[in-house]
């Protein structure tokens, strides 16, 4: 089956649709992997690589997200130049180089560093994964086909923990890393052996710093793409947040720590739910009406339970429960905004998807980081810190929907 895009008559073969969206979310997934399921081995790689300070495992969470942010600068243009297969290719071996690193690191500072890359090169497969999408469909097609797979970005945490924990009772901590090297190969094959190049010759651009920094201006100038950044970097902000305390959360201040995994599987599973009624309704109701009626809800539920911790009025067996629904909301906004937002910003930047992909995901990403990084540092033994921080978030997100147009 071919398709011509609205910007080159050139035909583009596609997959059938059901093995082009499970392609594409399985490039997701080994992001999402590639974060969720070092939750369970932060407690061991922290009596091990610095018993000083514990709290400096959750650090390679967010350094991972920080490198995926800054190779997202180079991800997006090199794909509008070389094509988005050869691109997402690079990738998958930095990353693999990456992991063998980190499986022979022996102390912090290395296998941060050894984190730090394998975030730029998860870059490849997650910023021209976007463009790859955008080649093809443009607005509500483009939402819709962006939620089923940031469903399973949403999902896989439900799996990551215990396969996380699994992979730890047999080979330690570094078990995880062995996985992270079959799971690339996996994607790397697939991608190479059933996908076509969906960026003809004649669409790319020359690697050179004029029209570089002439598309990156284009994107920049934008304030519709900007303005869709900024409220994509406050929804990571949030949900990193989140995931930076949620292993001492569930395991100190709730005393779950034993059925972590099991808690946080039923936490993604239940969430996932967003991303499906998101891609139902995307084409009904449109992908601002959406987003904005989430963080509406986020910020009321946020808002009732920063009252409930300060206020003492919870009794201790309805703490833990109140916390769960309360992270729940969290991982369900991140369903039905992230895939929205990032078609709107996209939905005009058609001819440098590449670039408006990097530039969107750079600084929304790093930027999170900034956010996620101090709230998980300020974990004080209560979910205090990243109930006020999603709070924040959430209602400086609602108000910036209300200058976001479809």
């Amino acid at each position: 089956m071919t398709q011509t895009t609205d910007f080159s008559q050139a035909p583009v073969r596609r997959l059938p649709m059901p093995e082009f969206i499970s392609m594409l979310a399985f490039l997701f997934a080994i992001i999402a992997f590639s974060i969720d399921a070092m939750l369970p081995a932060l407690p061991e790689i922290g009596h091990e690589l610095t018993p000083g300070n514990i709290n400096r495992a959750q650090l390679i969470l967010t350094v991972f997200v920080a490198g995926m942010g800054v190779g997202t600068l180079f991800a997006g243009p090199i794909s509008d130049s070389i094509g988005r297969k050869a691109t997402i290719t690079i990738g998958f071996v930095i990353y693999a180089a990456a992991s063998v690193a980190a499986i022979f690191s022996h102390s912090i500072e290395m296998l941060l560093v050894a984190r730090f890359i394998q975030g730029m090169g998860a870059s490849g497969p997650r910023i021209v994964g976007l463009a790859l999408v955008r080649d093809l469909y443009a607005g509500r097609d483009m939402a819709r086909i962006t939620s089923i797979v940031m469903m399973v970005f949403i999902i896989v945490p439900a799996l990551a923990p215990s396969l996380g924990a699994g992979m730890i009772a047999l080979a330690g901590w570094h078990g995880v890393f062995y996985a992270f090297l079959i799971f690339a190969l996996i994607g790397c094959l697939w991608l190479n052996l059933r996908q076509a190049e969906t960026l003809a010759p004649e669409r790319r651009r020359e690697l050179r710093i004029k029209p570089i920094f002439e598309a990156a201006s284009e994107v920049l100038r934008n304030r519709h793409v900007m303005l869709c950044t900024l409220i994509l970097t406050l929804g990571f902000g949030q949900m990193f947040g989140l995931l930076s305390s949620a292993q001492q959360l569930f395991g100190e201040a709730y005393g779950k720590g034993d059925a972590f995994p099991t808690w946080f599987a039923a936490m993604a599973l239940l969430s996932g739910s967003g991303t499906i009624l998101n891609a139902k309704f995307v084409t009904r109701f449109g992908m601002r009406r959406i987003a904005k009626w989430a963080y509406i809800m986020q910020t009321c539920v946020s808002g009732t339970m920063l009252i409930l911790l300060t206020s003492d009025a919870l009794p201790d067996v309805l703490r833990f429960p109140a916390f769960f629904i309360w992270a729940v909301s969290v991982f369900f906004m991140a369903g039905v905004t992230f895939g929205n937002l990032n078609a709107l910003a996209l939905q005009y930047m058609g001819h440098i998807a590449g670039m408006a992909a990097s530039i969107v995901a750079a600084i929304s990403t790093v930027s999170a980081t900034l956010i996620a990084s101090p709230v998980g540092l300020l974990y004080n033994g209560t979910a205090l810190p990243v109930v006020t921080a999603t709070l924040i978030c959430s209602g400086l997100a609602w108000f910036l929907m209300r200058y976001l147009t479809d």
